[in-house]
C-alpha cells in the first residue's frame, strides 16, 4: 500500500516483526528506495543466520538491482564484515540483514554509504523510508547483476593488524559464537593463528550456526544467557570468556574467574591501552556511565568528548573529532583504523594482547577501576510513558526539596551529577523501554541504594 507508514524504521536501522512490520515486498522497497535515494552503482549485501535472512536479502538485492544497482552478496557475514567491505571495496555502501539479539520473530537491516559512513534517521534513513512508503518507482534503463564474493581473508588480514602476534602470549579462550555468525570468523583466525604460530587456544562452545537459536538468543546481557560461557571458563581453566550477539558487532568478557565483566570497564581498558600508544588522542564515550573513562583519558594524556548513545550518533561524533576509538558501555567498541565503525572482534583481540602484556589476569586488570566508579549496570524498566518518568525524576532531584544539587545534562535522556553518585535516565532508541545506569565513586551500597530510591520513583 502506497504512503503507509513503515514502522520497521527506528532511529538508526530498520528493525521489526515478521509479516506485517518487515517482510519480502517491504525488503525490496527498502532496497529501491536505499539505491535511488543514494544514487548507488554497486552495493554489497549480507545476512545473518536467522531463517528468515536470506529470503529477506534475497530481495533486497532484488530491489537494489531493479533500480539499476550492481549487487555483491557476501553470503552469510557479521555486520562488520559488511562495514569493512564497504569501506574495502569499490562500492557505494553496503547492507547487513539481521536483527542482532532481537527475539526470534524479528529480523532488520543496518545500512552505511561509501567508505561505511553511517546512515541514521538524520543523514539518510529518513528519505529512504519516505521513498520505500511512497512506491513511486520507475522503471530503470539498466537493471543491475548480482555476483557473490568472499572478503574473509582480507577481513581477517585487517583484524591482525591490531595486534603483534610476537607479543602474544599462550592463552586459553572460551568463545561462545551463541549459534549466530561469529563463528566462521573464529574459525579463519584460528587458522591463521596456527600459520603465524599465535599461542591461543580456543574452547568453542554453542559454535555452529544455527538460526533456530536451540541455545536461546544470542544476546549475553541477559544474565541468563551468561552462565554457559561462565561454566566453561571455570571447567577449562581458562585465561578469559567472550560471548557474541547475533551478528557480533557487540563482544562480551568474562576474566579467568568466569565473572561477567561490564562493558564500561573494558572501554576504560581500551581507551588507556591506545593513549598510552598514541598520547594526547581523542576517546569518545556516552553519557550513561563517565566517571571511569574520563577519569582514565584525563590521567593518560588523551581528551574524552562525550556522544549521544548509539552506534550511528558515536560514529559521526568519532568523524567528526578524528578520535582514535570510542566505546559505549553496552559492549560497543569503535576504531578509527576500521573507518570509524564499530567492531565485536578487534576488542577481545586487544585485551588478548593486554593480558600478555601485562601478565595479569583479566580480574586483576579490572579490579581497581571497578571498585573507584562500581556501577549498577544497565537496568530495564517497562513504563507507560518513557518521557512521563524522566520529566518526574528530574523534578524529584532538581526540586528545592532536593538535598543535593545536580548539574545536568541532556546529550542523551537526562545524566544528573551529585558529588558522590550520578545516573543517567534515557528511553531506548530500539525498544519500548526506559534504561537507567548509576554509578558511584568507591561506594558500591551508595549505588545499590540509588537503584532502589529511584525504581520507588520509576513504579
Amino acid at each position: 500500500m502506497k504512503n503507509k507508514s513503515l514502522s520497521c524504521f527506528k532511529a538508526y536501522d530498520v528493525r521489526g516483526k515478521l509479516g506485517q512490520e518487515l517482510n519480502e515486498e517491504i525488503a525490496y522497497r527498502i532496497g529501491r528506495a536505499y539505491a535511488l535515494h543514494l544514487r548507488a552503482k554497486r552495493v554489497v549485501v549480507g545476512g545473518d543466520i536467522r531463517l528468515s535472512s536470506e529470503a529477506l536479502k534475497k530481495a533486497l538485492a532484488q530491489g537494489l538491482m531493479d533500480a539499476g544497482a550492481d549487487v555483491i552478496d557476501l553470503g552469510m557475514t557479521g555486520t562488520e564484515e559488511i562495514y569493512f567491505a564497504a569501506f574495502h571495496l569499490d562500492v557505494d555502501g553496503g547492507i547487513e540483514v539481521t536483527a542482532s539479539h532481537n527475539p526470534i520473530d524479528f529480523n532488520g537491516m543496518k545500512f552505511v554509504a561509501k567508505g561505511a559512513k553511517p546512515i541514521s534517521g538524520d543523514t539518510g534513513l529518513k528519505a529512504i523510508q519516505a521513498i520505500a512508503e511512497q512506491q513511486n518507482f520507475k522503471p530503470c534503463d539498466r537493471k543491475g547483476v548480482l555476483t557473490q564474493q568472499s572478503i574473509l581473508d582480507a577481513y581477517i588480514q585487517h583484524l591482525l593488524g591490531y595486534i603483534n602476534p610476537q607479543h602474544i602470549k599462550p592463552l586459553k579462550l572460551v568463545v561462545n559464537a551463541g549459534n549466530g555468525a561469529a563463528g566462521h570468523v573464529i574459525d579463519a583466525l584460528e587458522a591463521r593463528f596456527n600459520q603465524l604460530a599465535i599461542p591461543i587456544e580456543f574452547i568453542k562452545i554453542h559454535h555452529q550456526p544455527d538460526g533456530r537459536f536451540p541455545n536461546g538468543i544470542p544476546n549475553p546481557l541477559l544474565i541468563e544467557n551468561r552462565q554457559a560461557t561462565t561454566d566453561a571458563v571455570i571447567a577449562n581453566n581458562a585465561d578469559m570468556g567472550i560471548a557474541w550477539d547475533g551478528d557480533f558487532d557487540r563482544c562480551f568478557l568474562f576474566d579467568q574467574k568466569g565473572a561477567f565483566i561490564e562493558g564500561y570497564y573494558i572501554v576504560g581498558l581500551l581507551a588507556e591501552a591506545f593513549l598510552q600508544q598514541h598520547p594526547a588522542e581523542k576517546i569518545i564515550h556516552d553519557p550513561r556511565l563517565t566517571w571511569n573513562t574520563i577519569d582514565i583519558v584525563k590521567k593518560a594524556g588523551g581528551t574524552a568528548i562525550q556522544s549521544k548513545t548509539g552506534h550511528a550518533f558515536i560514529k559521526e561524533r568519532m568523524r567528526a573529532k578524528n578520535a582514535i576509538y570510542g566505546g559505549e558501555m553496552s559492549a560497543h567498541h569503535y576504531f578509527r583504523d576500521f573507518a570509524y565503525c564499530d567492531s565485536g572482534m578487534i576488542p577481545w583481540l586487544l585485551v588478548s594482547q593486554r593480558l600478555s602484556h601485562q601478565q595479569k589476569p583479566l580480574s586483576e586488570l579490572v579490579a581497581e577501576r571497578m571498585q573507584a566508579y562500581p556501577c549498577s549496570g544497565e537496568i530495564n524498566y517497562k513504563v507507560a510513558n518513557t518521557q512521563d518518568s524522566i520529566h518526574r525524576i528530574m523534578q524529584y532531584y532538581t526540586s528545592k526539596n532536593s538535598t543535593e544539587k545536580a548539574l545536568i545534562d541532556t546529550t542523551d535522556g537526562i545524566s544528573l551529577e551529585f558529588n558522590h553518585w550520578r545516573f543517567n535516565l534515557r528511553a531506548s532508541n530500539t525498544e519500548p523501554l526506559l534504561r537507567l545506569n548509576i554509578e558511584a565513586k568507591q561506594n558500591s551500597k551508595l549505588v545499590a541504594q540509588k537503584v532502589l530510591e529511584i525504581e520507588a520513583l520509576i513504579r
